[in-house]
């Protein structure tokens, strides 16, 4: 009777953790917790911050065109004592207007100059479109390397999600496994005591038993484990991270559910590197235009101030703070820099090496993805062949086990092939698990390499 009770028990706390495991919240489907990643994944919120700081520069380089419009104001305490003769201006270097005198004077004047400056560079032969290419560019790239993030992350996401229904298939073999052991047990304690069976029977099968709820455990805390790690991209709690057990029998169910078009020229890991390549050689352009001839406006006019009159005679200096001259003056000019020639040249190499190297990774990426749709389409193929020959292994386990089953309850063999029989059933049904888990990997595989993720998803309901 003991030994009745504890079996129950054991049987009830089984189906008690599974229960509770399934009524911790309905199962969440594939799509809703993609489209919960795409909202909340901490990765994506960074990069989509990048792309904004992108939007900021190329509003900031659109600008670079406004002219120089500066408003100068001084009143000023000093002598007026020129002589003549020319030098270089080191910095700044007083200025002291007027002809040279005779003798030197040394009396104070009052003096005050006001003045507003434009400089305004009109036309650069194409440099100013080039940076807004460039700025523009460099927003595409920062949107593709999203859209790259996003689509890596939609991949790590679903892969998670096929290892939670792994982990969770295998559980409920283990659950079933654990049932076959305790069964065991309870029909050699039976043939025990009506001396049937020797007491050592009794032994394995509770070393069985034990094992089998071990790695029950294991597994729980594998799922556990797991359910953190989609958490962390989700924001999701753990404990609501069920996944929906149906997902590989309805893609079974459809035969033709690997036979779609394949789009990898729009692929976002392409689009990415075609982008940068892009970018290269728009940088290229701004390169060849940078040190273009420049065609400046130049425009002021300003009002002066002193005093000393026009006859020359030195009066109050509150006489100089006021305006008593005006002017202004226009010009057009330009300006190049011969030396910029080798510069262009020097700055060009550098930049075609980078475009050269661009171009370079975008086929690379290229024949990687070519390899890797061959590699799927393989892999897709294995898959569906191990579907067709399973169901033969896990017919003939099961049989076979229920004959030992038999067997052994009639004392025809012994407990060390019942053993064996389970573990081949055992077996049988993890390498069923194994292969609809392989088959919906295969599937993925191809979808996210053939860049049809959603005509996968459409299919399931």
């Amino acid at each position: 009777m003991l030994s009745f009770k504890r079996c129950f028990g054991t049987w009830l706390l089984l189906l008690l953790a599974i229960s509770s495991t399934a009524q911790q919240s309905a199962p969440i489907t594939l799509k809703e917790l993609l489209n919960r990643v795409n909202q909340k994944a901490p990765m994506l919120l960074t990069d989509s911050a990048v792309i904004l700081i992108r939007q900021a520069q190329a509003a900031e380089t659109r600008s670079s065109w406004l002219p120089n419009l500066k408003l100068n104001y001084q009143a000023d305490i000093g002598t007026s004592n020129n002589t003549t003769g020319p030098y270089f201006g080191f910095g700044i270097v007083p200025s002291s207007s007027g002809g040279v005198r005779s003798t030197s004077v040394t009396t104070a004047i009052g003096d005050n100059l006001g003045i507003a400056a434009l400089d305004w560079e009109v036309y650069n032969f194409g440099k100013y479109g080039a940076q807004n290419r460039v700025a523009n560019s460099d927003i595409q790239v920062e949107q593709n390397q999203f859209a790259q993030s996003k689509y890596q992350l939609q991949a790590y996401t679903i892969s998670n999600y096929l290892q939670l229904l792994r982990l969770q298939d295998f559980l409920n073999i283990q659950y079933r496994n654990i049932q076959r052991n305790e069964q065991i047990r309870r029909s050699i304690e039976s043939l025990a005591k009506s001396g049937i069976r020797a007491g050592v029977d009794t032994s394995i099968a509770e070393a069985e038993l034990s094992k089998a709820r071990l790695n029950y455990i294991e597994l729980k805390n594998q799922l556990k484990q797991l359910q953190l790690n989609v958490s962390a991209i989700s924001g999701l709690p753990y404990q609501s991270i069920v996944p929906d057990t149906t997902i590989e029998l309805n893609l079974i169910g459809q035969p033709n559910a690997y036979l779609f078009s394949p789009d990898t020229a729009n692929h976002p890991l392409i689009n990415f590197y075609r982008s940068v390549y892009q970018n290269n050689l728009q940088r290229e352009d701004l390169v060849k235009k940078l040190y273009n001839p420049k065609i400046s406006l130049e425009a002021a006019a300003w009002e002066r101030g002193s005093s000393i009159d026009g006859n020359g005679q030195y009066n109050s200096i509150s006489n100089g703070y006021g305006f008593n001259r005006g002017n202004y003056l226009v010009g057009l000019g330009i300006s190049y820099n011969l030396f910029d020639l080798r510069r262009k040249q020097l700055k060009l190499s550098t930049q075609k090496a980078s475009t050269n190297y661009a171009m370079k990774k975008l086929e690379e990426q290229q024949q990687l993805l070519a390899v890797s749709n061959s590699q799927a389409d393989a892999e897709m193929e294995t898959a569906l062949e191990r579907l067709k020959e399973i169901p033969n292994q896990l017919k003939a386990a099961n049989d076979g086990y229920r004959q030992k089953l038999s067997l052994y309850k009639s004392g025809l063999t012994d407990i060390i092939e019942l053993n064996a029989a389970l573990n081949i059933l055992y077996r049988a049904e993890t390498d069923y698990m194994q292969a609809k888990y392989q088959y919906a990997t295969a599937l993925f595989q191809k979808a996210i390499t053939e860049n049809q993720v959603n005509t996968v998803l459409n299919l399931l309901k």
